[in-house]
């Protein structure tokens, strides 16, 4: 079992997500992360700016933010965003505890500000995530060595689109 694989579920079980749930998102968040990088977060988030967009799942790893939506109506899957995080900017998150929630936000490589609001069960949770936020975008050395992982038969992570997005529909 690879590194990812060993991760995904405990993370995913951690924050109370659903088995049927994580099943159903697991194909689009395996495309998008090599099989050597370790899961650090899996959870539910919204997005302030467009509250009736449907359901949108968050993978936090230790080179990558993922997040995909699931249409409310026809509940279709789709890729929101897949990028390094080398590639955010001005990442900042802002925990509140008083509504179990929080905010993260940041700017992707196209220059779009993303924004989702991330709610937990209990304040010490929102205490953990900070941390946990703090350690991934903050403390943690982004050498070259340390975002490659080699592993055999898979493709480098430059080979990887650096962030997708559908285009809009008017």
């Amino acid at each position: 079992m690879d590194v990812f694989s060993r991760t995904f579920l405990p993370a995913a079980a951690e924050t109370g997500l659903a088995a049927q749930t994580v099943s159903r998102h697991l194909p689009v968040f395996r495309r998008c992360v090599g099989s050597g990088d370790a899961t650090i977060l899996v959870t539910r988030c919204s997005r302030p700016d467009h509250p009736v967009g449907g359901e949108y799942l968050m993978l936090l790893t230790h080179r990558r933010l993922v997040v995909t939506q699931q249409t409310r109506v026809l509940h279709r899957l789709r890729l929101h965003l897949n990028t390094e995080l080398r590639e955010l900017s001005n990442v900042t998150w802002s925990p509140d505890p008083r509504h179990h929630s929080v905010e993260l936000a940041a700017t992707a490589i196209d220059g779009i500000r993303e924004r989702f609001v991330i709610r937990m069960h209990h304040p010490k949770q929102v205490w953990q995530l900070d941390t946990l936020l703090h350690h991934a975008f903050r403390t943690r050395l982004r050498t070259p060595a340390e975002r490659l992982v080699a592993t055999i038969g898979e493709p480098s992570a430059a080979a990887r689109p650096a962030v997708f997005r559908p285009a809009a529909v008017h």
